[in-house]
């Protein structure tokens, strides 16, 4: 057998095995794709979460002096 005539053997038992799996799936073209009814889902990109916002060491220490500040006069006035 040549190669031509492998080939054409090859390609006639795939013709004949797609034609049994439409015949078994109900479907007279094997490409058609059954869909449901109704409007199809429609895409949405994933959302990306906003970057963090990062403080210098110098505001973090600036923040935390203020907020050192403020328990002091709540303590005072508690008193």
């Amino acid at each position: 057998m040549t190669t031509q005539e492998i080939l054409a053997a090859i390609d006639a038992e795939i013709s004949k095995l797609q034609q049994v799996r439409a015949a078994l799936s109900g479907y007279s073209d094997p490409t058609v794709v059954k869909r449901g009814p109704g409007r199809p889902k429609k895409i949405v990109a994933p959302v990306k979460a906003p970057a963090k916002r990062v403080l210098s060491d110098a505001a973090r220490a600036k923040i935390a002096a203020a907020q050192k500040k403020r328990w002091a006069a709540s303590r005072k006035a508690a008193k």
